[in-house]
This record gives C-alpha cells, sequence and structure tokens, in this order.
C-alpha cells in the first residue's frame, strides 16, 4: 500500500447513547457500501454487528464490533460500539486507536448522559467528529433543539451543513448547503434519492443555513472569509476543504440529519466521513518512550518507518485461542513476522492476521501497514494496551487507563467439576474486559467479581453459563465502597523477629496525608541520611500499597497520600520481607490514628418520564437519597436529572416501570465517591466504642 493508499483509508468509530441507533446507522452503512446484502434488524435479532446472543436477546451493543467497507473508493474501518454505560470500557479502548468518530444524537432528545461521555472520551484522545442527528421521523423530532443541545451541553461548535426537508412523519430528506439543491428519498424502501431543486417554503430559510455556515468557515479561513466579505460566491470545493480542515483540527463539528432505520440520510453521512474525517497521515504522529532511554520518539503513518501498533481489544476465542486486535501505527511487516511486545519484552510471532467483520474473519495474506486495524490469533502473551513493535527499534505507546468497577457480587462453582472451569472461564473474561475484575475475599473466601453496574455482571454470569458451560450460584451485587483518611498523621511500622539464628528486622517510619476527592494514591519517598538502604524501599512501597487495598474498615483506601519518611535498617537481620512487613504495619497504624471515612458511589442518573409522573418519581428519588439536580421539559416529557448512591439504585428499574406504567426510562453513569452517611470514622477500633 502506497502513501496515496494510506490517504484514502478511514477508521471510525460509531458512538452514542444506547437507543440513539448506533448499530441501525451502521447496518445501513455496511447495506450501502455493499458490504452486506440484506439490513439486519435489531428486534428480530439479525443485525451483523451485535453477533453475540446476549446482544441480540437484550436489543443493545455489549462489545465493539469491528467491521470494513469501502466507499469512493475509501476504505473505511468501523468500530460500532456499546451505548450502555456499564460498557463504556469498549468505547474507551476504541477511540484510543481510531482516527474519526461519527457521533449518533437521537433527534427527539438531543444530548442524553451517555452523548456527554462518549464525546468526552473523544475530546480526550483528540477524536474529530461529525454528527449524524437520526430518527428525524419520530414524533417530537426537533433538530434545531438537538443541534443547541451539543453546543450548550458539550461546548462544541456544531455546524450543519444540512437543513431538513420536514420533521416526524413528514421527513422527506435534505438541503444540501454546500451545493443548494435537495435530496429527496421516494420511500421507506431501500433506493436512490433523487436530487431536486430546494422547495419554494424551504428557499429563503436555505439562504440563510449557508450564510450561517460561511460565517463559521470564515472564522478561520481567511480565503472564504473574503469571498463572503465581498459578496462573492463560493464554490463547494472550497466549503469542502474547509470543513475537512475545521473537523480535523476540531475547530468545528459537521451536522447532517436522517432515520437510519427509514433509510434516510446514509449516502450523505457516508460523503461526510470520506469528506471531512482525517486519514491516517492527516494525525499528528503517535508518541511513545524509548523503553530504554526514556526518550519521546514519534511514530508517523510511513511504511518506511519501524513497526509500532496498539494492542487494544482482546477476545477469548474457543477454537483458536487469545485473540488480540490491534491498530497499526507506522512501519509495514508480513504475516508471520515476530514482533516484540514491548511492555513485557517478549517475543511474539503473528502467525495468522485477521480482518474482522464482527465474529466473522478473513485470514491475511498481504503486508500490514499503517492504518490497518486487524485481528492476530493466539496471541497469549498480550493484554489490551500493550504496545506492538520492531524488536530492533522498540517503542512504547500509552496505555490505556479504565475507571475502576463498582458493583461487586459473589460467585461460587455448583459442583466440584465446576470449580477448575470457573477459574479458567474468569481469567479469560478478564483478559477481554479490563473493567471486570476477579478477586479472593480473605475472610470468607468467597470469589468476588467486580464490575461496572448490575448489567455488565449479569451479561459475565450470562456468559459463564452458557459460553464456558460452568455452573455457579450468584449472589446479591454489593457496592464497592472506598475509605478516605480524614487527617494528616504520623505513625511507625516496626518488624521484628528472633528465632535463635538470623532475625528479621524493618523499621518504617510514614506520613499520611488525606487529598483532594478524585486525587487517587501517592506515594512518596523522602529517606534521608541512609536511614532505608535503596535495595529495600522497593519492598517497603509494596508493603504500603498492599495495607492500602484493605484499608481500616475493609475497604481500598483513596485520595491519600504517603511519605516514607524514616527507618531503621540491622546490618544482618533486615530483609526485604521484613520491610514489606513493616510498611504495611506503618499504614496500618497511621490509618488507626487518623480514622477514615466510608466512601460510597454516586451516581449522574437522568429520568425521562411522561409529565404526569414527575411528583412520584421525584419522591421516589428523594427517599433512595437522591439530590435532584433540576428538571426540564424535552419533546412532551420530562428529564429529571439527580445524583444517587449507587447503593440504593438495585432494582430501580422495576420500581420505575411500576411508577409509570412502563412508560418511563432511565439512565446513570458513575459521578463521583461521596462519604456514606451514619458510617463511622474506623475511630472505634482504637476506642471501642
Amino acid at each position: 500500500m502506497s502513501e496515496s493508499d494510506i490517504a484514502q483509508t478511514r477508521n471510525i468509530g460509531i458512538i452514542a447513547h444506547i437507543d440513539a441507533g448506533k448499530t441501525t446507522t451502521t447496518e445501513r452503512i455496511l447495506f450501502y457500501t455493499g458490504r452486506i446484502h440484506r439490513i439486519g434488524v435489531i428486534d428480530d435479532g439479525t443485525t451483523q454487528m451485535d453477533w453475540m446472543a446476549q446482544e441480540r436477546e437484550r436489543g443493545i451493543t455489549i462489545v465493539a464490533a469491528a467491521t470494513t467497507c469501502y466507499w469512493q473508493d475509501r476504505r473505511i474501518n468501523i468500530i460500532d460500539t456499546p451505548g450502555h454505560v456499564d460498557f463504556t470500557a469498549e468505547v474507551e479502548r476504541s477511540l484510543r486507536v481510531l482516527d474519526g468518530g461519527l457521533v449518533v444524537f437521537d433527534a427527539v432528545h438531543g444530548v442524553e448522559p451517555q452523548s456527554e461521555t462518549v464525546w468526552r472520551q473523544a475530546d480526550k484522545y483528540d477524536v474529530p467528529r461529525v454528527a449524524f442527528i437520526n430518527k428525524m421521523d419520530r414524533v417530537g423530532a426537533d433538530p434545531d433543539a438537538a443541534v443547541r443541545s451539543i453546543r450548550e451541553r458539550l461546548g462544541a461548535n456544531p455546524v450543519p451543513v444540512q437543513l431538513p426537508i420536514g420533521r416526524e412523519q413528514e421527513f422527506q430528506g435534505v438541503v444540501d448547503l454546500i451545493e443548494m439543491q435537495a435530496i429527496v428519498w421516494p420511500s421507506d424502501a431501500v433506493a436512490q434519492p433523487s436530487v431536486e431543486d430546494i422547495p419554494d417554503d424551504l428557499a429563503e430559510v436555505a439562504v440563510v443555513a449557508r450564510m450561517q455556515l460561511l460565517e463559521a468557515l470564515s472564522e478561520f479561513d481567511d480565503h472564504i472569509a473574503e469571498l463572503y466579505l465581498n459578496d462573492e460566491d463560493v464554490d463547494a470545493g472550497a466549503m469542502i476543504a474547509a470543513l475537512r480542515r475545521g473537523t480535523i483540527e476540531s475547530l468545528l463539528v459537521p451536522v447532517l440529519f436522517g432515520s437510519a432505520l427509514r433509510n434516510r440520510g446514509i449516502e450523505p453521512v457516508l460523503d461526510a466521513v470520506v469528506r471531512y474525517l482525517p486519514s491516517p497521515l492527516d494525525v499528528p504522529p503517535v508518541r511513545g518512550i524509548d523503553p530504554a532511554t526514556d526518550e519521546t520518539l514519534e511514530r508517523g503513518a510511513s511504511e518506511d518507518a519501524p513497526f509500532a501498533a496498539l494492542a487494544f481489544k482482546m477476545v477469548a476465542d474457543p477454537h483458536s485461542g487469545k485473540l488480540a486486535y490491534f491498530r497499526v501505527y507506522s512501519g509495514r511487516i508480513e504475516p508471520g513476522t515476530t514482533v516484540l511486545n514491548v511492555g513485557t519484552g517478549k517475543r511474539q510471532r503473528l502467525s495468522r492476521v485477521l480482518r474482522m467483520h464482527a465474529d466473522k474473519r478473513e485470514e491475511i495474506k498481504d503486508p500490514i501497514v499503517p492504518g490497518d486495524i486487524v485481528a492476530a490469533v493466539g496471541m497469549r502473551d498480550v493484554s489490551t494496551g500493550d504496545t506492538l513493535a520492531d524488536p530492533a527499534h522498540p517503542v512504547l505507546l500509552e496505555s490505556i487507563t479504565f475507571p475502576d468497577p463498582v458493583v461487586t457480587i459473589a460467585i461460587e462453582p455448583k459442583s466440584r467439576a465446576d470449580q477448575d472451569r470457573i477459574i479458567t472461564a474468569l481469567g479469560k473474561l478478564g483478559d477481554e474486559d479490563p473493567t471486570f475484575q476477579v478477586r479472593s475475599d480473605e475472610e470468607t473466601g468467597q470469589t468476588l467479581i467486580a464490575g461496572m453496574g448490575e448489567l455488565h455482571l449479569e451479561v459475565i454470569v450470562d456468559r459463564l453459563l452458557r459460553e464456558f458451560r460452568v455452573g455457579a450460584n450468584v449472589g446479591r451485587p454489593q457496592v464497592a465502597y472506598r475509605e478516605r483518611p480524614v487527617r494528616a498523621v504520623q505513625a511507625p511500622g516496626r518488624f521484628i523477629r528472633q528465632t535463635g539464628g538470623r532475625g528479621q528486622y524493618g523499621h518504617v517510619v510514614v506520613e499520611l496525608e488525606p487529598l483532594e476527592p478524585g486525587a487517587g494514591v501517592e506515594i512518596e519517598t523522602r529517606i534521608v541520611g541512609g536511614a532505608i538502604p535503596v535495595s529495600f524501599l522497593p519492598a517497603a512501597e509494596r508493603g504500603v500499597r498492599r495495607a492500602l487495598t484493605g484499608g481500616l474498615q475493609g475497604y481500598p483506601v483513596i485520595d491519600v497520600r504517603i511519605r516514607i519518611v524514616d527507618g531503621s535498617f540491622h546490618e544482618v537481620d533486615s530483609s526485604e520481607l521484613a520491610f514489606e512487613i513493616a510498611g504495611a504495619w506503618a499504614v496500618e497504624e497511621a490509618l488507626r490514628r487518623s480514622g477514615t471515612a466510608v466512601l460510597e458511589p454516586v451516581m449522574a442518573v437522568d429520568v425521562v418520564i411522561p409529565d404526569e409522573y414527575v411528583g412520584d418519581v421525584l419522591a421516589g428519588l428523594l427517599s433512595k437519597r437522591g439530590d435532584v439536580q433540576g428538571t426540564e421539559p424535552r419533546g412532551g416529557s420530562s428529564v429529571i436529572r439527580a445524583e444517587v448512591p449507587l447503593a440504593t439504585m438495585f432494582g430501580y428499574a422495576s420500581a420505575l416501570r411500576s411508577a409509570t406504567q412502563g412508560r418511563g426510562t432511565f439512565s446513570m453513569e458513575f459521578s463521583h465517591y461521596a462519604v456514606r452517611p451514619g458510617a463511622g470514622t474506623g475511630q472505634e477500633v482504637l476506642t471501642g466504642v
């Protein structure tokens, strides 16, 4: 593949709030590009991208699915991502390796809670975006309000490049503000749109909308600004070039309108993807560090550069072992080449490389080049976020960070025969999903699994039973509480054992200091005068970290700074084990002296209900210790925004359906940790109260 071929590649993600129409839009894109020949329907469970049994049964996307299609001789690599907040890790790791995003919004609801989440994730990775206002045929569709919500709630600069022709049941097509012509779809069936003159009732509105588009482009394009100020005509080519530049530099977001379910608006969306979103050559070179020197290195999208790729997704394949999805940033290699996992230092042979279409696969024989998003079979020593590179030119790319899980349940095998299988299965699921964690409770001996929400863990358990055929008993969901120190203290930890021969001696003094909420855990070493030999400091830090995982009241400690400031050692008896134990004991003593507050996860909750149920729902949220942030009208309904402790939200879906006769919906995402009312400081451990 030449540089001109790389310029024809688009790596995009379809991202949105749940039920905005991502998968429906993706299905139409695949159909209109000729990748599939029959449009799948979510309600029938026949979609290509939602291939898991759990996805088809629930009618939602659970895992990100990759595919490739072609439009106007451009290759488009697509990742269809989930919209439910419980599976936000799938969006996070997809956006990490994508060059552009197609963000789908509901024309009735505009920006919704998960819309904000995925938008922030795209901001984090500087991903240029095109917006598609979907469901223009729905009752209550309000394109102006949807565009306004993008500007006000996301802080973006949405610039419509189309004008809808009609809305709700009267939605027929769009006015192209660049070519100044109407594009009309004759029916809901798959058919070519007709290009017509702009309807008379929209002629003046279209002229004003085009002037607003030119004004937006004039803000950063001097050529268009000059033409616009002199009342000269601006040709379509200049506008497209300016829109492309503005999109790639994240100065604006082109906005299009349509109804994916009724097959209206998909072709212009594809045109916008190839016109405005960047190729691998248009994005800045990826940065990493030299693992030997810590020097910053860059890898541009060139076949002549050393090979560098990032593994962003793992799948436990029952037939082929672990499947690793990776994005190639630089270099050209042949399948069968050996690459280096830079983080672990282990070499891995790319024996079979696949191009994926959801769960279907096509083996690649051609060279792998920059911009490719592919999967490799049998990658046992590769995990999410690992860098694969040329062994002769290693570079360590920035990994991917994920939020901590907030819900925990206990799980145990039903029989002795299930014991080994459940351990293996949980390990494979943990490899796939970084937000799914497994640990053992030392006090009860139970196996605990943690995830991002009830639905997340429900799907995990369902997969255990179906895919891995493991019989298991599952406990009730539990909240993942945290602890935070109350005050700054200093405390010693001294471990001494004399056994007649060589003993054990370790002495560590730590300073503990509470930090601001969200600061995390900081561990520093400030030893002077050699009070603790340098060789024992890593062991002392390990002990400190170990003590923080259990806390004073049994929960992990967060928002704390620990400084190792003093200690002593014995020339003969001191050892790494002794200093690890001493470090842990020092932190435990510091926590006892400080006391800790128990923190609980608080969720940002949006409830959408008919107006007549507002009073009952508000009362229900207040009874759950909810803090109502506000209420606003939206398309004939009311939206209640509140912050509610997660512990009180279990089973809320059923309660809401009961209170609203099945007409209410809600979504929630993690907001912050707050002190749990009624929880002690932990100082009763000292006082015995």
